[in-house]
């Protein structure tokens, strides 16, 4: 089978670790020439073949350093909203600097890097949008205190709608993915917590979600085989949210 992204110009953030990372490798694999972004520079390392740049994308000066280096790559076919920074706390507890570490972390890195990468969307001609909203933005789920969490997550669902909208005269698609429990450096620590018999139960098949499982989805998302979906949100996650 021929390369499903050759050719294209891709920009994934939040490719330190987890789902990000993990997309950016697939989509080189993919013959997509990748600018993989993280706010962690040591995180980058090990990105073989893959162009890294290390930003804070929670700013305005961050997403304009992203948005100079991709300039050189000519255009942007694909942009994959990856980055996320999440804080958990039941709502009494949740302090507001945690809230507002979590929403710019969720929200802001998406409005901030589509913001300063759209005119490179433009160029392309026919670029994609790939944005992560969650399980969390459809259902809650006991034993998660996720109030800024579901917060984030719902807000990137509804943006990508409009994305979608103000995209498509501009030959822009932007669609998302809800993952529901995917093993990552971040989630392995609640592996053996009580928490997990309350995500074990909404499964409707025998194992958690893997970061490659992701990103088989974003390299339809972000591939010419997607054309003509947008505004759409995607669920992969073993059936939790089906019933």
């Amino acid at each position: 089978m021929n390369k499903r992204l050759a050719g294209k110009r891709a920009v994934v953030t939040g490719a330190g670790r987890g789902i990000g990372r993990k997309v950016a490798q697939m989509y080189a694999a993919q013959g997509a020439r990748v600018l993989a972004c993280d706010i962690d520079a040591a995180a980058l390392g090990g990105l073989d073949g893959i162009e890294t740049l290390a930003a804070d994308l929670t700013t305005e000066a961050g997403a304009a350093v992203l948005a100079q280096a991709a300039a050189a790559l000519g255009a942007v076919d694909i942009l994959v909203n990856a980055a996320a920074i999440v804080r958990f706390a039941p709502i009494p507890e949740m302090s507001f600097a945690d809230w507002r570490t979590t929403t710019a972390g969720e929200i802001d890195t998406v409005f901030l890097v589509t913001r300063a990468l759209w005119a490179l969307l433009e160029t392309s001609g026919a670029a994609s949008i790939v944005n992560f909203s969650s399980a969390n933005a459809h259902m809650a789920l006991p034993g998660l205190p996720a109030i800024a969490h579901t917060a984030g997550k719902g807000a990137v669902l509804a943006m990508t709608r409009q994305m979608a909208m103000e995209g498509g005269p501009k030959c822009i698609r932007a669609n998302s993915i809800a993952p529901g429990f995917t093993v990552t450096e971040e989630t392995e620590q609640h592996l053996d917590t009580p928490l997990m018999e309350n995500v074990r139960a909404k499964l409707m098949v025998g194992r958690l979600g893997t970061t490659e499982d992701i990103g088989h989805l974003a390299i339809y998302l972000g591939s010419d085989e997607s054309g003509y979906v947008t505004g759409a949100d995607f669920n992969i996650d073993g059936g939790a949210t089906a019933w």
